[in-house]
């Protein structure tokens, strides 16, 4: 069956299939109900843009069946006011959650400057078919259908971008990490990533949804 993609503002993306929801990175730059109704929430690190642990405590209480799969550094935070719902996992690590399979890859967070130590990152590539990587530059090492791209980032430039897409070499490219772009620029990354990349690229408003 295939995946519903739902793009929410920023890192966050909803993915549906079946009656069951999956919520990726559902930050404070999101909505603030980004989390609500998911049955599963997978958390790729700690920075508040991708974990708002109000909100994740929300979703959790609203919705007694959902559970949570991320790193110690944010299950630590949740695990003990939901027991048995929060799980940690790392690098190499898979499972199924709410009838969606997920593989993890990555360990850290991509360099912000060099002064600045680095922290833990996971990605996540969902039903063999769709990777998140959170706030990295992570390649799986197998092959990835649909590529949500971190576009603009304080750790990045368009040129290290575009070359990710090239390594990871998706079917296509849809942007996420994109809060911080005004519309004035927006165009300059749609033409550099759709003319570079080697991949067909797309862009989702807030809201707007995509079959996979």
């Amino acid at each position: 069956m295939s995946l519903k993609l739902t793009k929410k503002t920023h890192a966050c993306v909803r993915l549906e299939k079946d009656g069951r929801t999956l919520v990726i990175d559902p930050g404070a730059f999101s909505e603030a109900d980004a989390a609500l109704g998911a049955d599963v929430v997978l958390v790729t690190h700690e920075h508040p843009d991708h974990f708002a642990e109000d909100r994740l405590r929300t979703a959790l209480e609203a919705n007694p069946a959902a559970e949570i799969w991320t790193l110690r550094s944010v299950a630590e935070k949740v695990a003990a006011a939901f027991p048995g719902r929060v799980h940690t996992v790392g690098h190499g690590d898979a499972f199924s959650a709410g009838g969606f399979d997920v593989q993890v890859h990555g360990e850290l967070h991509a360099v912000i400057h060099p002064d600045l130590p680095r922290i833990t990152n996971v990605g996540f590539l969902v039903d063999g078919s769709l990777f998140h990587p959170g706030d990295a530059l992570t390649v799986p090492d197998r092959p990835v259908d649909t590529l949500m791209v971190p576009v603009q980032a304080p750790w990045s430039k368009i040129s290290e971008v575009i070359e990710y897409v090239r390594e990871v070499a998706p079917r296509r490219a849809i942007d996420v990490h994109d809060a911080l772009l005004t519309d004035l620029a927006r165009p300059i990354y749609d033409t550099h990533l759709g003319n570079l990349g080697g991949a067909d690229h797309a862009r989702l408003s807030p809201g707007e949804s995509t079959d996979l």
